[in-house]
């Protein structure tokens, strides 16, 4: 762990700590830490020697992003907590862009109320469509960056956006988040995956989750990818509102628990066919909407 000087300590958790149906520590969880027993000097000496550190209290999390419980066990394992935005990383090319996947990562986020921009980085293999490509999430009000690791376009804007933030870094593999990072922070030295030509998937290079502090204040985490993260835990009704844009139309359904799927009266229907929400948009709603419903609340 690090202190507030930056100091890296070796530290444990404290045996209440650890004990069952406590908060399970995660990366990014504030805590309080004390001496623990004192060790021997290296020197040999029977005096102070380095000292062993507790973890003794872990704070109230701001935010979290979670995944479900591995092996089919009840509840949520939570990957990273307290960060300030989630940054999605997307290529204009190699691999394609898949824009489904990209609202399920902004879902994610709304879901969490934790503010989301996009990257599109990759800008050096761009097609004249692409920005056209990606408009419907410019005009939901969503931030678009557009980078290139190799030609280095855009990222004094990235290192803006970054600079003492809390910032996950997600998306597909291959994109080049890795790329990304070590070209605006020379010294990181993150691993970098090579683009799978068979099938033009990038190899997942990152085994955990893990906070990387930046130079000049703030901190990345970069994340395995699209293993960490999902939808189980929003409730169908709760996805309206995950898709920003529609937010405006919500309110203005005739029923109050309108699925926006069918019901007379849906302002965000009717929106859809005055072309005042993009199609697209609403035709990833009603796909994400059918897999919660399918999917079983045991979690």
């Amino acid at each position: 762990m690090r202190d507030e000087e930056g100091r890296i300590r070796e530290a444990t958790l404290r045996g209440r700590l650890k004990q069952a149906g406590t908060l399970k520590l995660a990366v990014g969880d504030e805590v309080m830490i004390e001496p623990g027993e004192t060790e021997l000097s290296e020197k040999g000496g029977t005096g102070p020697g380095t000292s062993a550190w507790a973890i003794t209290a872990i704070g109230a999390r701001r935010s979290a992003l979670a995944r479900r419980a591995p092996g089919g066990a009840y509840g949520e394992r939570v990957v990273v907590a307290n960060v300030d935005q989630v940054v999605v990383v997307f290529a204009a090319a190699q691999p394609e862009p898949h824009l489904r996947m990209l609202d399920r990562f902004l879902v994610i986020a709304a879901a969490n109320d934790i503010p989301a921009r996009i990257v599109l980085n990759k800008m050096d293999l761009a097609t004249p469509d692409t920005f056209e490509r990606f408009a419907d999430y410019t005009r939901a009000g969503y931030e678009l960056h557009a980078t290139s690791a190799r030609t280095g376009a855009g990222l004094d804007a990235l290192h803006e956006m970054l600079h003492e933030r809390s910032s996950v870094l997600t998306g597909p593999s291959g994109v080049g988040k890795s790329s990304l990072l070590n070209t605006v922070y020379p010294g990181l030295n993150l691993r970098v995956g090579a683009i799978s030509a068979s099938v033009n998937k990038g190899r997942h290079t990152t085994v955990g989750a893990v906070m990387v502090p930046l130079p000049d204040g703030g901190f990345v985490v970069d994340t395995p990818g699209l293993r960490e993260v999902g939808v189980w835990n929003l409730a169908p009704e709760a996805l309206g509102d995950c898709f920003v844009e529609f937010r405006p139309f919500t309110g203005k359904c005739r029923f109050r628990d309108c699925s926006h799927r069918a019901e007379p009266g849906c302002a965000v229907r009717d929106a859809v066919a005055a072309r005042t929400l993009s199609a697209a948009r609403y035709e990833s709603y009603l796909r994400l909407l059918d897999e919660l419903a399918a999917s079983a609340p045991s979690w």
